[in-house]
């Protein structure tokens, strides 16, 4: 890994030291600069669980990817810096009260001094910078109220304040995995029918107002609260937005 090159990717030039005040940084760029998107899995581009591989596509080619690619290439950029990391396995709410299989979701823990943080560029619409990995506290980011619970049966559930509830987001164990533990469930969601990611294309990027989320169906714009929707007509318009507003092109196959 270049690491000069990543961070040049995700809009950063200056000297970095392993604090908090980096953290954050880092993963605010990372998100405003390198998009959540399954387009491989559309384009039958295989996703392997290697770093090299993810740092090609990523930094090389400069594209986004999904939880395996975004956060494994990800810790291994804060590792370099001088960060303690561990990827953790997540669960991922299905927002009917179940959660998904283990290695469903990548993220992770890095630790400064004695507090550690749950950092994440890997899910989407979730928090801009990192949560302090404590419990029954809740935690202010621009996107919402976070708050991390703990289960009798040793899962740390995170979950977004919804009016006057909770919704929860995934729940994980604070066990560090190897990236290979998540291959068949990276296969499982590049492959089987059954998979929400091979269900639709989508690529979505934080923006300093909002979020902008391309999908089959729709080009979606928040900014300021406010919300715009244009629909999608034909895979031409979908590749011309993608290339607008995203820099990514389809591959010639």
């Amino acid at each position: 890994m270049n690491k000069e090159e990543y961070i040049s990717r995700i809009g950063i030039d200056s000297n970095l030291s392993a604090d908090l005040e980096t953290l954050n940084l880092l993963q605010r760029h990372h998100l405003l600069n390198v998009p959540f998107e399954n387009l491989d899995i559309h384009w039958k581009q295989p996703i392997i669980l290697d770093t090299a591989k993810f740092y090609e596509k990523i930094v090389g080619m400069l594209r986004g990817g999904f939880c395996y690619e975004l956060n494994g290439l990800f810790s291994e950029l804060l590792r370099e810096i001088g960060f303690e990391t561990r990827i953790v396995s997540a669960r991922v709410a299905n927002g009917k009260g179940n959660f998904g299989p283990e290695y469903d979701h990548a993220a992770i823990i890095v630790a400064i001094d004695d507090t550690e943080y749950l950092a994440d560029v890997g899910f989407g619409a979730f928090t801009t910078e990192p949560l302090r990995f404590v419990l029954n506290e809740e935690q202010r980011d621009d996107t919402g109220v976070f708050r991390i619970t703990q289960s009798d049966d040793g899962y740390y559930e995170i979950a977004k304040k919804n009016g006057d509830g909770w919704k929860s987001e995934y729940m994980f164990q604070s066990l560090g995995r190897d990236l290979s533990e998540f291959t068949k469930m990276c296969d499982f969601q590049q492959y089987s029918p059954e998979s929400h990611f091979t269900k639709g294309k989508v690529c979505s990027l934080l923006t300093e107002s909002g979020r902008k989320t391309l999908t089959d169906k729709s080009f979606i714009v928040t900014s300021g609260g406010e919300k715009t929707e244009t629909p999608i007509a034909s895979n031409e318009e979908f590749d011309r937005i993608l290339m607008l507003e995203f820099y990514i092109a389809r591959p010639q196959l």
